[in-house]
């Protein structure tokens, strides 16, 4: 017998929207919340010193992603942490559509049950506007990089960004889509 995968977009039709509809009384459809883009983030502190880490990190967030990264760059001078002003210190990506819907569907199903000592997500992540922070702390968990051909392991923040106007709304959102979340003491 063949399990049929509901891809996320169906989820969100079938699952979602009717379950926050009847749990936060929405009598409008534009007014339930929805992922609005996926942004993800590596810092590369040793850029100053190492522009090939700077190099790697780029090369992983576009195997990771299938786009190109775009380089941030230092806000201020730190005298020393040997930053100066407009120097690059990181990259990222932001990933809206269908490619934001096939990397939540990889994160959920592939990479996060890759991750050691994964216990669920924890609920306490959410911003007051409903988005979700996630960090990882290697970028191993991510089926594109091999183990094999790593030089130098470094973490990786993610931000789910949503429309939900409460941290409440988010979770509900997000359970609903089927991200697996911590259960938390009552």
């Amino acid at each position: 017998m063949k399990v049929k995968v509901l891809s996320l977009r169906d989820r969100y039709r079938t699952t979602a929207v009717p379950e926050l509809r009847k749990r936060f009384g929405y009598q409008n459809v534009n007014a339930i919340p929805k992922v609005v883009k996926v942004v993800l983030n590596v810092g590369v502190g040793s850029a100053s010193r190492e522009p090939k880490d700077l190099d790697l990190a780029v090369t992983t967030l576009a195997r990771i992603t299938g786009q190109k990264p775009v380089l941030t760059l230092a806000k201020k001078s730190i005298a020393s942490f040997k930053i100066r002003h407009g120097m690059p210190i990181g990259a990222m990506v932001t990933l809206r559509g269908k490619r934001m819907e096939h990397f939540l569907e990889k994160l959920v199903h592939v990479t996060l049950p890759r991750v050691r000592d994964f216990r669920g997500l924890s609920p306490d992540a959410f911003g007051r506007q409903g988005s979700y922070t996630l960090g990882l702390k290697e970028h191993l968990v991510f089926p594109e990089i091999s183990s094999d051909e790593i030089e130098k392991i470094h973490g990786l923040g993610l931000t789910i960004v949503t429309t939900a106007a409460s941290p409440a709304e988010g979770v509900a959102l997000l359970t609903a889509l089927g991200f697996p979340f911590r259960k938390t003491a009552p």
